[in-house]
């Protein structure tokens, strides 16, 4: 952890992250790029927090994407990151991103609906300022 990391730098480094994971999608599959502009707070320990967020990439119909998830996957293992593999409960393909930072963690898979791959995202932990309470929007 980086004791010097606020949330809002934490939370705009994993919003690039998105980004850079969705840039690697075919430009000709996507229709749209919809990354949520707040996210939540999620607890690393007692006092560590990461920001959680999401993007949605829609994709055209009939466009494979389990193929796309595996190329994002080759992609991060060729830069020797920490990429593990896992079926969703609808046997989906899914990837998760570990990057070194403790906390961070990109997961890469089907979206909630059809023609969508789902990016979700957990920033590197950080300590959030005295009196600030970690519910609700980010």
């Amino acid at each position: 952890m980086d004791a010097e990391l606020t949330w809002q730098e934490a939370k705009a480094h994993t919003q690039v992250m998105e980004g850079e994971i969705a840039a690697l999608i075919p430009k000709d599959a996507v229709l749209s790029i919809d990354q949520l502009q707040t996210g939540t707070l999620l607890s690393c320990n007692e006092t560590q927090h990461s920001w959680a967020g999401a993007t949605t990439v829609t994709v055209a119909e009939g466009t494979e994407i389990e193929p796309i998830v595996k190329a994002i996957e080759a992609h991060y293992r060729a830069n020797g990151t920490e990429v593990s593999v896992d079926r969703d409960v609808d046997e989906n393909y899914q990837i998760q991103i570990d990057p070194p930072a403790p906390g961070e963690s990109y997961l890469v898979s089907d979206g909630l609906s059809p023609n969508e791959i789902r990016i979700a995202s957990g920033s590197a932990c950080f300590m959030l300022p005295e009196g600030i309470y970690p519910g609700g929007d980010f």
